[in-house]
Order: structure tokens, then C-alpha cells, then sequence
């Protein structure tokens, strides 16, 4: 993938805002006690050894773009032995998930409150276990589609992080993005589809968790889970 001083990697502009609103007191000071003991080293300073984060994990798993942070601490809850990553640029959705972090009190979460893609760079090879993309900015109009985060170099940056037999779930809950990320996935060398029937794409996994954001329904779809394992 693009270094971050390439013209090719260029800033990320969410469909969203970066900030809506103000953060809550309680969020604005979590930002000040929690966020430093919990934030990922900067990655724009050098690579990034996750084992050495939390060096009792038995598996380590990305998130990218974590929204409020409900999935993220969900995940993190179920799983206490695994290493949690989780990236957003938008303020509001890293104050949700601090104030998640905190009510959960979990110490298997690592955020970092800006671009996945510098993280993605920071990490060595095959040092995933599993990488989440769920529900990302749709740019569903034609003319903005080349600012969607799955693009061609982005899924072969995936490949290049997870570890054999590593997974990838993507979600979405717009058509064309579904096809859209579909297409650059199945043509990306080391990942392979797992959907054998209908009911693959169009039911959540056993061990999807539900999150306000998808009860919202913006999409033009019900949900499509698309998983794929790194061969």
C-alpha cells in the first residue's frame, strides 16, 4: 500500500463529518484520562508491533472505522484474550467507544482516532488474525466512488496483513457498494469468498453484533455480510 508521504495515499475524507457536535463532558474527559492509556502508538512515527501491546493475546483483530465503538466493545467483551484495533476519524464515534471502554472496563482495546490506513501501513506482515469493515461511508453517488475505502491497493494491503487462514468481514447496507467491494475483493490474490448460498450474504453470523447505526436503516438493503478468508 501507498506510503503516507505518496501522493497516492491521499487524506481521508469521511462522508460524514469528523465532529458533528460537542463531545459530552464525560467524553471530552475521557479524551484527557483514558484515550493516552488506551490510544495505539502514533504510526506515523514508525512500525507498529501489536503482539507487543498486549503480549498475552492469542489473536489480534483490526476494526476500521468503528462508529460509536458498540461492535468494537462488544467484540472485545466476548473475546478478552484477544488484542482489539480499532480506527476512526470521527471524534464523537471515539468518545462513544471510550465511554463503552470504561463502562466495560476492558483492557484488550486500542484506538486510534484518525485514518485506518496509516495504521494498516505501521503493521507488519501476517500480523492479523481478522480484519472488520462494517458499514462504511457508502459515496454511493457514481462521480465519488473513488473515495470509497475499498479500493484495489486497500484490499491488497488486507491480504498482506492477515495471517493464513486470517479473516475479513465486510458489511454494508447499500447494493452498490456491496458489489462494488465484492468485485475488488474476489480479485485479490490470497482471498477467497465463503458465501456457497444466498443465505451467506443475506444473514448476519452467528457472531455479528447489532448496533444502533444498523437499526437505523439508511441503506437501500437489509445488511450483506460478505466473509473471506485469506488463502
Amino acid at each position: 500500500m501507498s506510503s503516507p508521504d505518496d501522493p497516492a495515499h491521499r487524506p481521508l475524507r469521511s462522508f460524514g463529518r469528523i465532529k458533528s457536535r460537542a463531545l459530552k463532558p464525560r467524553q471530552a474527559a475521557l479524551f484527557d484520562t483514558l484515550l493516552p492509556t488506551v490510544a495505539l502508538p502514533d504510526p506515523k512515527a514508525g512500525l507498529i508491533d501489536p503482539a507487543a501491546l498486549m503480549p498475552e493475546a492469542k489473536a489480534i483483530w483490526l476494526e476500521i472505522g468503528f462508529g460509536g465503538g458498540e461492535h468494537l466493545a462488544a467484540q472485545a467483551a466476548r473475546h478478552p484474550d484477544t488484542l482489539m484495533i480499532g480506527c476512526e476519524p470521527f471524534l464523537n464515534g471515539v468518545g462513544s467507544a471510550l465511554r463503552h471502554i470504561e463502562e466495560g472496563a476492558l483492557k484488550n482495546v486500542r484506538l486510534h482516532a484518525d485514518d485506518a490506513r496509516d495504521v494498516m501501513t505501521a503493521l507488519p506482515d501476517a500480523s492479523l488474525d481478522r480484519v472488520m469493515i462494517l458499514f462504511p461511508d457508502p459515496w454511493h453517488k457514481a462521480r465519488h466512488n473513488k473515495r470509497r475505502l475499498v479500493q484495489d491497493d486497500f484490499a491488497a494491503e488486507i491480504v498482506r496483513l492477515l495471517k493464513l487462514g486470517g479473516r475479513l468481514r465486510f458489511v454494508t447496507d447499500w447494493k452498490d457498494y456491496a458489489d462494488w467491494a465484492l468485485e475488488r475483493f474476489e480479485r485479490t490474490p490470497g482471498l477467497e469468498w465463503q458465501a456457497e448460498r444466498a443465505d451467506d450474504w443475506r444473514l448476519a453470523p452467528e457472531d455479528h453484533v447489532v448496533t444502533r447505526y444498523e437499526e437505523k436503516k439508511l441503506g437501500d438493503t437489509a445488511p450483506i455480510f460478505l466473509d473471506f478468508v485469506r488463502a
